[in-house]
């Protein structure tokens, strides 16, 4: 995910909306020095926003997720992400992120005041990415179970290990790495859920409370079910990797990726990884 370097953002905060990167988050904020931030990401490209309901509602699921009270409703962020969007002109692709963190601490001070929750909604350019490829390696770092972590909700203190994923797949040369679970289960990657193709069928590991089950990967299931393509969510291991005719993955930011190249074996962009992209942006009326 590479931001643009001179790109426009619009913030709103408090009842107002403000150009550029604004400073939201106080020095004494829970969130800021306690971790208790969530957000959620939408897209807006040609004149579109898919599933936008259903990211804005999950904001305010991963809110409560942390402990969180719910301070703004999923109608009025929808609202104001409508309102936020036509700042920009028509023609740039955009990234929505609406986030709410605790400002307050709560009795044990480790926890928030539930009812101290902050909100801001930040939009900027962003665009999207070329349907090219990218290229994945296994990491040593696992996902996290609900039992040590808040995997059931969309939280920035989840993205550091993460990130140690993504840093590890770089040393070794490639772009991004297949995680998988305490017990050796395949989870998805270090940013996207992941799809892989065999004998003509679509795989795709099963949700287990270990990572985010993602929006943009329901719907992609969906229409490749809808037009008639065997879609199963399985439990699935690194050898099952190994062995696909296709992979690709999902999520907000691309929507469709194709994997181009896992450890040393190359792929093809393929017929299924293809026709999943072509039917998300179909339904989306881009």
């Amino acid at each position: 995910m590479g931001m643009l370097p001179n790109r426009q953002i619009w913030t709103w905060f408090e009842g107002e909306w403000h150009e550029g990167n604004l400073p939201i988050m106080g020095a004494a904020d829970h969130g800021t020095w306690l971790g208790t931030l969530v957000f959620d990401g939408a897209r807006y490209f040609n004149g579109v926003m898919p599933d936008l309901d259903l990211h804005c509602a999950r904001v305010n699921a991963s809110t409560k997720a942390l402990g969180m009270n719910e301070c703004i409703d999923t109608v009025k962020i929808i609202q104001l992400v409508e309102e936020g969007v036509k700042k920009f002109s028509g023609d740039k692709a955009l990234y929505i992120r609406p986030m709410c963190w605790s400002k307050l601490a709560g009795a044990s001070t480790v926890d928030p005041d539930p009812n101290s929750t902050a909100f801001a909604l930040c939009i900027e350019e962003e665009s999207m990415p070329a349907f090219t490829g990218t290229t994945l390696t296994t990491t040593s770092f696992t996902r996290p179970t609900l039992s040590s972590a808040v995997v059931n909700a969309k939280a920035g203190c989840l993205y550091p290990n993460n990130a140690r994923m993504l840093q590890e797949a770089q040393s070794k040369g490639f772009a991004n790495a297949i995680c998988c679970d305490a017990l050796g289960n395949v989870a998805e990657t270090a940013t996207a859920n992941i799809f892989m193709v065999k004998n003509g069928e679509v795989y795709t590991p099963v949700p287990n409370g270990t990572f985010l089950s993602g929006i943009t990967r329901a719907r992609v299931i969906q229409l490749m079910r809808d037009a008639g393509e065997t879609v199963h969510e399985i439990v699935l291991k690194l050898e099952d990797f190994h062995t696909a005719d296709e992979i690709f993955m999902t999520g907000n930011y691309s929507k469709v990726t194709p994997v181009i190249k896992f450890e040393e074996r190359e792929l093809p962009i393929g017929e299924k990884t293809t026709k999943a992209r072509d039917l998300y942006f179909a339904w989306a009326g881009a």
